[in-house]
């Protein structure tokens, strides 16, 4: 069964890891956001209980 003979494959796709952690990932996390998130203070609401009308 040729399907099962590794010998092509496992190179590509070794190589395209190694490209993939040594070359494209660092690129690609040195990147900064345009967005950053901004420290929001937190509002809490004000909840009354709700009138039950059996109670």
């Amino acid at each position: 069964m040729p399907q099962l003979n590794p010998n092509p494959w496992f190179l590509i796709m070794l190589t395209s890891w190694l490209i993939w952690l040594l070359i494209l990932q660092p690129k690609l996390l040195s990147f900064t956001t345009h967005n950053p998130p901004i420290n929001k203070p937190s509002t809490t609401l004000k909840t009354s209980s709700w009138p039950w009308p059996w109670t």
